[in-house]
C-alpha cells in the first residue's frame, strides 16, 4: 500500500531545476505557468539551460520574481533556430499569453522602439513608445528595440546618414 503514494509534484525553484536537467545549451522561448495554467512569465534565452537555472539559484532576486518561482508549477519550452527568432516568438507569446509577470511588454498596444528624429539639429536617440504617427511619416526612421530595457541603440543606416549630414560643420 505504502508503494501506491506517489510524491508530491515539483514545484518553484525544484520544479526548474527538474526541467534545466533536460534542457538544451541552444536558444529559444521558455514559458512559466502558475496553478490551473494561467501564464506568469514568457522569457528568450540565447541558452535556454543556462537563463532558466538563473531561476532556480535564487540569487540576486527581487521580491517579484521570487515571487513569480515561487508561483510556478509548470513550464514550456520552444527551441529557436536564432536568438532573433527567439526574441520575434517572445514578443508574439506575451500579445497572445498577457502573462502576470511581463511587466515591460504585457500591452500590446506599444513595444519599446528607438527613435531618431530627422527635425533636430543634430542626431538624437529617444527611447519611444506608443503610435508611429505621431512622430514619423515614415516608419523606417524607428528601430525596434533589441530588448526589453532599450540597451542599445542602433538605427536604420537611412536616418542616421540624414541626420549626420544636417549637423553643422565644426568651427
Amino acid at each position: 500500500m505504502a508503494d501506491d503514494i506517489a510524491p508530491p509534484p515539483l514545484i518553484g525553484a525544484q520544479l526548474i531545476k527538474d526541467e534545466v536537467r533536460r534542457l538544451p545549451d541552444a536558444p529559444g522561448v521558455y514559458r512559466m505557468f502558475g496553478e490551473d495554467g494561467e501564464a506568469l512569465y514568457v522569457g528568450k534565452a540565447r541558452s535556454l539551460k543556462k537563463r532558466v537555472i538563473q531561476y532556480a539559484q535564487g540569487r540576486f532576486h527581487t521580491q517579484r520574481i521570487a515571487l513569480m518561482v515561487d508561483l510556478t508549477r509548470s513550464m514550456e519550452f520552444t527551441t529557436t533556430r536564432t536568438e532573433t527568432d527567439a526574441l520575434l516568438l517572445e514578443i508574439n507569446l506575451i500579445k497572445q499569453l498577457k502573462p502576470r509577470f511581463n511587466v515591460l511588454l504585457r500591452d500590446d498596444k506599444s513595444f519599446p522602439e528607438i527613435v531618431i528624429r530627422r527635425e533636430h539639429p543634430a542626431a538624437q536617440l529617444k527611447k519611444h513608445r506608443g503610435s508611429h504617427s505621431t512622430h514619423c511619416r515614415r516608419r523606417s526612421c524607428c528601430a525596434p528595440a533589441p530588448t526589453a530595457s532599450t540597451r542599445a541603440a542602433r538605427g536604420p543606416a537611412c536616418c542616421t546618414r540624414s541626420a549626420a549630414a544636417r549637423r553643422p560643420a565644426p568651427a
